[in-house]
């Protein structure tokens, strides 16, 4: 009759087998937290203005216009790669906090093909970003623009009046609201789809 094995008596394979499962579990727990982490970081962005980011409102101001005033200056860029021109209508306004403002930024496309863009945004300075409330902003969609095109687009906003009550921002006088327009790569259409086009099919 054999003697029972021993712990280190078990056969190598199943410690192997151990040993590749606890890895497969770390590796898959960490892809799962950096594809985490994006979303985490923007969500910890605009809850806390980190970084110069704006607040997103659900609905209009609740609290009466201060008589407080700011000045906003409106800054416009385009990123190396977009052939686009890109500029606010006014480039300052004096804004009370609390009052809801609509500005345009003016975008043209000066290529000869279709072009796609997306703007990203942010405030300065940047301890400010929790006060700065959009309403309505272009930033959150791609934009593509047929050649020549040129296209108004609106941004709805408020300076909370929250502000007012935070004593590091008793000498803010002015706050820049800046965007910048990045290229994006639209994907090929499949190659049935062009010759559908071509031949007139849909």
């Amino acid at each position: 009759m054999h003697a029972p094995l021993n712990r280190q008596d078990r056969p190598r394979g199943s410690r192997d087998i151990a040993v590749a499962f606890a890895c497969g579990v770390f590796v898959a727990t960490m892809v799962g937290v950096s594809y985490a982490a994006v979303p985490l970081y923007s969500w910890f962005c605009r809850s806390t203005g980190f970084g110069g980011t704006t607040q997103v409102a659900g609905a209009l101001p609740t609290r009466e216009v201060s008589g407080r005033l700011v000045t906003v200056r409106f800054d416009a860029n385009v990123a190396p790669g977009l052939p686009w021109s890109f500029e606010p209508e006014r480039r300052t306004l004096d804004v009370h906090l609390g009052e809801v403002v609509t500005v345009y930024y003016t975008v043209t496309n000066e290529a000869a093909r279709v072009t796609t863009g997306q703007a990203g945004y942010n405030v300065t300075p940047p301890t400010v970003g929790i006060y700065f409330e959009k309403i309505n902003c272009f930033c959150f969609t791609q934009q593509t623009m047929k050649p020549g095109e040129r296209r108004d687009m609106a941004v709805v906003f408020y300076v909370d009046p929250k502000l007012a009550q935070d004593s590091e921002q008793d000498t803010l006088n002015n706050i820049t609201l800046s965007y910048t327009f990045y290229p994006v790569n639209q994907p090929e259409p499949p190659v049935a789809e062009s010759e559908s086009k071509k031949f007139g099919h849909i």
